[in-house]
């Protein structure tokens, strides 16, 4: 897998920034130059590198050294870096930085594991920082080994790109220890696009082995954590070198060279933008050339620039941002130069620390409410993520407000509308940025007020606090159960319950997914996103594969898979009076009682029964036992009246149960229908690793409420004593 000559040449710039991160005896990991005195890395390479545990969370002391070298700068020369205190991010197994507790075992995808280490000295001259770019889905990327030699290189293609970690697939070569904390390198693209962090291994034995054993096997997934999440979890980090722009550039020096009349004026611009980007200023030498430069190689470096020329007008020549357009020309300008960029770092920091407040917003919905239509939109991660797409679009033709303005008014209605404080914030926020966005702060006040109005007309009718719409198949299998009847219905909030399907012949899963799909796209369009899939069947059923279905599209469709996009849930068709009691009780005791372990003691139904009649407020119940006996088991469950069940319906055993207690644990009842389709996503972007818990799971998401009348007794008999 030797590189020929005409890569290595291009791969120049990654050569030149790749750090080797050195232990005891030979190379550990790898890193990337960063700045001239920082090199970004893992923390596990690091607690390796000074002989700690991988997952050690406590923070190196300033006194310890970790030896590194750029190999392809100089080979022999050895530099010695320290942590820097407050860009140290162990690994951790829960997204909350605050207490951080280490992954267990085999843990993938966990959180953190970043560091940067700061250099005694400066690196040796021709060692550069690297550029780097958020990655691009269908972009082939190479990854090096710690020793720097050429050979040890490894292609990868990315397979789904998300928080915390992107998941590639490896086409050609094999991971080695030494790849941890190395760049990802987009050759067409000339940049960085994440850091290696781990693998997931295959061997002959029935499960990979875990990642802190000594064996290594070939890995066919490899994961690397992207740009944003660096970001996200390095929120202190010096803004990154990008590659450097072409388009625009001598507009964007005209336009500074009008607008910055002295010398003076470049100086002071040119230094103030060196402070804030973390940059050396030339002082004296500054001109148009140099400040231009500086920005348009730094990530978020242009919105910076605009930012300074801003505040240097409204001091130095307040009557300039408004003559002859020239403010908004160059606003024009920059977005050729920088096209998907327009809030400055600490402007992105400030708006990400309000986001992460909000609860009321729905990211998907934001993106609907802002672009509507907009076609191939990506599903965001968190508000941030949505933010980041609403950033990289223009305002429709003859409007004024930025997509990224109308999102934050937006999600200020809505959390004002739910009592939440930050609103205020947010607003705050808007009022400041909008100028430097080329909005005047009487259409940033109209916006809002027309969104306010929009907003309380539509929440209005039924007051339901925004629960999305359901989509419900009464499901009647046919023996052995590969053929199927059905009735869709749709319930919504403001009131809405009918039939909308009927299917009276019988037909394979794939058609009654078709027909899912098809009732998703035309009776509830405005929250195709958020609707919660539910199947009613009867218990003798519950263990269908629904949640695995999938539509395979056809060349022009990506196809349908409701387990992995949207939230599955399984209903048990049959209630009673009895067991609507139980459900009532139990439910009630969701905020405070402790779930419930049904295990291999409990394969017998008349024990499960006994166990489930000892905490009669158990409302979340793991099933773990034996396989012929879970039907049975979840027929207790049902009739005790339990609210959530979860169980795997292939493996059991004491592991089995623990991840499964511990996906449950600490979260509250609504969202285990959201935590288990996660799991299920992560199965399926790691196919070699048959282990994962996500595989095969299945969720029992039952009360009484909000079913199809055909499939219980009406409500108020139900009630009733």
């Amino acid at each position: 897998m030797r590189p020929d000559v005409s890569s290595a040449l291009a791969d120049a710039p990654l050569h030149r920034a790749f750090v080797s991160v050195l232990g005891q005896v030979r190379p550990v990991g790898a890193g990337v130059l960063i700045a001239p005195r920082l090199v970004l890395t893992c923390a596990h390479v690091v607690n390796s590198a000074l002989g700690r545990d991988r997952f050690d969370t406590a923070l190196p002391p300033r006194g310890q050294v970790v030896p590194v070298r750029l190999p392809n700068v100089d080979r022999e020369r050895q530099l010695a870096g320290r942590v820097v205190a407050e860009l140290w991010r162990p690994p951790r197994s829960r997204s909350e930085p605050g207490h951080p507790i280490p992954p267990a075992v085999g843990m993938l995808p966990y959180y953190g594991d970043l560091a940067v280490l700061e250099l005694d000295t400066e690196a040796p001259p021709g060692a550069e920082p690297a550029p780097f770019l958020p990655p691009r889905d269908g972009n082939e990327v190479v990854a090096q080994w710690a020793s720097g030699h050429t050979l040890p290189t490894l292609r990868a293609m990315p397979r789904v790109s998300a928080h915390p970690w992107i998941a590639l697939d490896v086409l050609g070569g094999t991971v080695a220890p030494g790849f941890s904390g190395g760049p990802l390198w987009d050759r067409e693209r000339q940049a960085v696009v994440g850091l290696v962090v781990a693998a997931h291994e295959t061997s002959q034995q029935p499960a990979p082995p875990p990642p802190r054993s000594g064996h290594h096997g070939s890995a066919a997934a490899m994961y690397a954590i992207g740009l944003s999440s660096i970001e996200s979890e390095l929120p202190g980090l010096p803004p990154v070198a990008v590659p450097a722009a072409g388009r625009g550039r001598q507009q964007l020096l005209a336009m500074l060279e009008e607008l910055l009349t002295t010398r003076q004026a470049v100086k002071e611009c040119e230094e103030w933008l060196a402070a804030r980007l973390g940059r050396k200023s030339v002082g004296p030498a500054a001109d148009v050339e140099r400040l231009a430069g500086m920005a348009m190689g730094v990530r978020r470096g242009v919105p910076e620039l605009l930012d300074i020329v801003y505040e240097h007008l409204a001091e130095c020549r307040p009557g300039a941002l408004a003559e002859s357009g020239g403010w908004e020309r160059l606003l024009r300008i920059a977005r050729l130069v920088s096209p998907c960029e327009r809030l400055s770092p600490q402007r992105r920091r400030n708006l990400n620390a309000l986001l992460a407040q909000c609860r009321a917003t729905d990211p998907v919905a934001l993106l609907r409410a802002v672009l509507p239509y907009a076609e191939g939109l990506p599903t965001p991660v968190d508000l941030a993520d949505a933010t980041d797409i609403l950033e990289g679009y223009d305002p429709p033709p003859g409007g004024r407000m930025a997509p990224l303005l109308q999102g934050v008014v937006h999600i200020s209605v809505r959390e004002r509308a739910a009592g939440q404080e930050v609103a205020d914030d947010l607003d705050a926020w808007a009022r400041s940025t909008a100028p430097r966005l080329g909005v005047a702060p009487a259409a940033v006040d109209q916006f809002r007020a027309d969104a306010s109005a929009a907003h309380s007309a539509t929440a209005a009718p039924g007051r339901t606090g925004g629960v999305p719409p359901r989509v419900q198949v009464e499901l009647l299998p046919v023996s052995p159960g590969h053929l199927f009847t059905y009735q869709v219905w749709v319930w919504s909030g403001d009131g809405r319950h009918e039939v909308v399907l009927t299917q009276d012949t019988e037909v394979p899963s794939h058609q009654v997914v078709e027909a899912i799909r098809t009732v998703l796209r035309t009776e509830v369009q405005e929250h195709p996103q958020t609707a919660l899939l539910e199947f009613f069947v009867a218990p003798a059923w519950l263990r269908l594969d629904v949640d695995t279905w999938e539509f395979p599209g056809d060349a022009d469709d990506i196809g349908f898979h409701p387990g992995i996009t949207r939230r599955v849930v399984l209903r048990s068709s049959e209630r009673t009076r009895e067991t609507y009691a139980g459900w009532k009780r139990r439910s009630s005791a969701l905020p405070t009682a402790s779930p419930l372990l049904l295990d291999e003691r409990c394969s017998d139904p008349a024990v499960a029964r006994a166990r489930l009649e000892l905490s009669p407020d158990a409302g979340i119940v793991v099933v773990c036992c034996d396989l012929r006996q879970q039907g049975r088991v979840l027929r207790q469950c049902i009739q005790a009246g339990v609210h959530t069940v979860l169980w795997h319906r292939e493996d059991h055993g004491g592991q089995v149960a623990t991840d499964l207690l511990a996906l449950v644990e600490g979260i509250d009842h609504t969202h285990i229908p959201e935590a288990v389709r996660l799991e299920r996503a992560k199965a399926m972007a790691d196919p070699d690793s048959p282990a994962h818990h996500g595989r095969r799971l299945s969720l029992l998401h039952d009360g009484p409420d909000h079913r199809p009348p055909p499939l219980a007794p009406d409500p108020w008999a139900l009630t009733q004593p």
